[in-house]
């Protein structure tokens, strides 16, 4: 006590202990969540990775990520598929996918509608119809 009799105005350390405490359990969420959460992709979503895989490949001209996400009967070669990329782009410009819908699984074999957009008609989008294959334990373009 001070000599007024008044105990002196010293910080506590509750709300920082009470702070503390909210941020460990978000980071235990968060890390819950990591671990036990929704990791698991269904083989609708697999399909549509594939499409956006394997578009993605084309545009860096890939041809590793390319055969990664084709299946083999539609792969070519490297040289051949160079050479497509290139007079596509000289043609129409970049492609972009805007949407994967429509998916359907049948065993191993799956088919999806894939929207498209040119860089030189970006107001013209198309939708393709895409198949796609089980292979090598992954879901693969398998159209031209």
């Amino acid at each position: 006590m001070s000599e007024s009799g008044v105990e002196p105005d010293r910080p506590t350390m509750a709300p920082f202990l009470g702070a503390l405490g909210v941020f460990v359990l978000v980071v235990i969420g968060i890390v819950a969540f990591n671990l036990f959460g929704s990791q698991h992709t269904t083989p609708g979503d697999q399909v549509a990775q594939a499409a956006v895989g394997q578009n993605d490949a084309l545009q860096r001209s890939d041809y590793g990520a390319f055969t990664k996400f084709t299946c083999r009967a539609r792969q070519g070669s490297a040289a051949d598929f160079a050479a497509r990329q290139r007079d596509s782009v000289a043609k129409h410009g970049e492609r972009y996918l805007d949407d994967v819908t429509a998916i359907r699984i049948d065993g191993d074999g799956a088919s999806a509608t894939v929207k498209y957009h040119f860089d030189k008609t970006k107001d013209t989008p198309f939708e393709v119809p895409v198949s796609f294959v089980h292979e090598d334990g992954a879901w693969k373009v398998c159209s031209a």
